[in-house]
């Protein structure tokens, strides 16, 4: 440990599913005391605050509970990357030394049913929403539609990725979606958008999770070995790249904001992909999962069908992949997704994971996630 590194002490995180009752704010100060408590921190010594929600209220408005200090609190909205932006902030703040403990707080609270946004507020024309493909669903059917026909991929795969979300969701108790589904039962259900069935799609949701950061003194100090944040890397879409939200296709492709950002990551931290003990990449459906793999280099386009048929992206293979069920089995509070990546990071690196945990006391994950119109962050971790 030297006097640049940022480590992770702290971890805390509000079950996903639904809370009746209980609003946004009251989710993510829940998720920061659990944080605080397990870093062994007090709220008043927090010298940098950032997060963020989408649909459940201004982050900083926590003060309020957590206690009016004064501090540095700043709001991050930024599509489902908001966690990952968050993080990105505070870990630039303290490799700078403009403080040395930090905390960063997602959370969200969505109704039920598919997202709704609306195409102004993302710089697009009425006839984006119009013509339906405003629709996630739309856009991701559309997106591993030209995937697997560009890298052989079946839709048998797209299952399998989904069974195991659901049967390591229902190891962890924080998870939402809590019932295994095997391969055959997902295939079987109901159509959204071809190639794409009901249970291979996320579902908003409701969840915080925050993490307590430190540097110098007080990373050093801490009570318990910390999870050191290497790196953390957030990029945006080029052009050519086909991003969620996009109004044409380049003829000409481009690298996406993930492939850059994860690339980033890796070079920043000197570890590569080949030295990943476990990786959380976003699955807002199935085939975001089997896409994502190979863009953040962990394998070859194309590779993805053997690799998952070989049951190395299980806990107990080679590569285990979203131990904690990913967003197929927590749902998405979308402020929340990319900390609830790095808090089961954390607690695979402690040792803490319980009956998901990764055998052989893993050493280095890595966190990707990705968010409209266009935003990766992905960060690596080392114990």
């Amino acid at each position: 440990m030297n006097g640049d590194d940022v480590g992770i002490i702290g971890a805390g995180i509000q079950p996903f599913g639904r809370h009746p009752g209980v609003t946004g704010l009251q989710m993510a100060v829940a998720a920061a005391r659990a944080a605080l408590a397990d870093a062994g921190v007090s709220w008043p010594e927090i010298d940098f605050a950032a997060g963020g929600s989408d649909a459940a209220g201004n982050a900083d408005t926590s003060v309020a509970m957590l206690g009016l200090t004064g501090v540095p609190f700043v709001n991050v909205r930024n599509g489902c990357a908001t966690g990952g932006s968050a993080l990105t902030m505070a870990h630039a703040m303290l490799r700078a030394g403009s403080a040395d403990l930090a905390l960063v707080v997602g959370f969200d609270k969505h109704p039920p049913g598919a997202f709704n946004p609306d195409p102004e507020d993302w710089g697009l024309g009425r006839w984006y929403g119009e013509t339906g493909l405003m629709l996630t669903t739309q856009f991701f059917a559309m997106k591993i539609q030209r995937y697997m026909s560009e890298h052989g991929i079946s839709s048998a795969t797209l299952a399998e990725v989904a069974a195991k979300a659901f049967r390591n969701g229902a190891l962890n108790p924080n998870a939402w979606r809590r019932r295994p589904l095997t391969a055959n039962e997902i295939l079987a259900s109901k159509m959204v958008s071809h190639p794409l069935t009901q249970f291979m799609f996320c579902s908003p949701g409701e969840g915080a999770a925050a993490l307590v950061l430190a540097r110098g003194a007080r990373l050093r100090g801490s009570s318990r070995p910390p999870v050191l944040l290497r790196s953390v890397a957030l990029r945006t879409r080029s052009f050519g790249s086909f991003e969620v939200f996009s109004p044409s296709i380049a003829i000409e492709s481009a690298p996406s904001p993930t492939a850059v950002a994860a690339a980033a990551a890796f070079e920043a931290a000197g570890i590569g992909p080949a030295d990943v003990d476990l990786a959380q990449v976003q699955d807002t459906e199935s085939g975001a999962e089997v896409m994502h793999l190979a863009e953040t280099g962990l394998c070859q386009h194309g590779e993805q069908e053997k690799l998952i048929a070989s049951g190395a992206t299980e806990i107990g293979g080679r590569l285990p992949v979203n131990t904690d069920g990913g967003c197929l089995a927590n749902g998405e509070p979308i402020g929340a997704s990319g900390l609830r990546q790095v808090h089961e990071a954390v607690l695979q690196l402690r040792g803490e994971a319980g009956a998901r945990q990764v055998p052989g006391r893993p050493r280095v994950a890595f966190t990707h996630v990705y968010g409209a119109p266009g935003v990766s962050a992905c960060a690596v971790l080392s114990r």
